[in-house]
Order: structure tokens, then sequence, then C-alpha cells
């Protein structure tokens, strides 16, 4: 038994009208009242601390040294989105001339993010020909 919503008598069962039961009209009001909030800074600072979190974890957890750098990857992206964010936020601009500096200092730590990236496969790359492992534990005898 399937019941519908109607405007003038309530509830009632369907009857094959291709009205929809209750529950999926409640469920496409949720929906709908969801993809209609707006996004606010709150939303941004809290997927930034759930990246930044999991980069930490990584960091702490992992004994790889191409995970240890998935991490710091992770973290260097929540502070992206924090710059971006707070830029969005704090200084939006105007229409017709908006302030880039979140986006911009983005991009430098992108780019940095690059370069530090490539430096450090450079190292294991060199740490797996001595050692035949990237297990950052064994790394205890390194010689400059």
């Amino acid at each position: 038994m399937v019941l519908i919503v109607t405007r003038a008598s309530g509830p009632r069962e369907a009857s094959g009208t291709g009205q929809r039961p209750v529950s999926q009209v409640r469920e496409m009001n949720f929906l709908l009242a969801i993809s209609l909030a707006p996004i606010a800074l709150q939303h941004f600072l809290i997927l930034a601390a759930i990246l930044f979190v999991c980069g930490i974890l990584t960091i702490l957890l992992k004994r790889n040294a191409i995970g240890i750098l998935m991490g710091v990857e992770l973290i260097l992206n929540a502070a992206n989105v924090n710059l971006v964010a707070f830029n969005r936020f704090s200084h939006p601009g105007t229409a017709t001339s908006p302030l880039l500096s979140g986006q911009v200092f983005a991009i430098f730590v992108i780019v940095l993010a690059a370069a530090e990236a490539a430096v450090a496969l450079a190292i294991f790359l060199n740490f797996y020909n001595n050692f035949a492992t990237i297990d950052v534990e064994r790394a205890t005898n390194l010689r400059g």
C-alpha cells in the first residue's frame, strides 16, 4: 500500500495517477533544501581540516616514503583550500575586478609542492639505489 500526498485531501492510496509516494516527496524536498543552501566559509574550513587530518594521519601511519610524500601533499592542499576560501570570503572585491590574492598564493604553493615532490623523488630514488627499499625506518645509516 503506497500513500500519496495531495494538497486538498492529504495522504491517500496510490491509484495509478502518477503521483509520488510521501517518502519520496519528503526525500526530494530534503535534497532540494540541501542543494539550495549557500556554501559558507565554515564548509571550506571543515573540508580543509579533514584534508589536514588525513595528511597528518598519512604521515604518521605510513612507513613508505611515497605515502609520507602523499601526506605532505594533502597538508599543502588543505592550506590551498584555506587560502582560497579566506580570500573569497574576506576580500571578495567587486564583480568587475575580483581580488585574486588567495588564488595567486595557492598557485605559489602548488609550484612549491611540485618542486618539493621532484626533490623528494630524487632523494627516494637515491635511497632505493643504496638500500633496495624505500622503507623510511631503514634510513638509520645515511651518510652525507
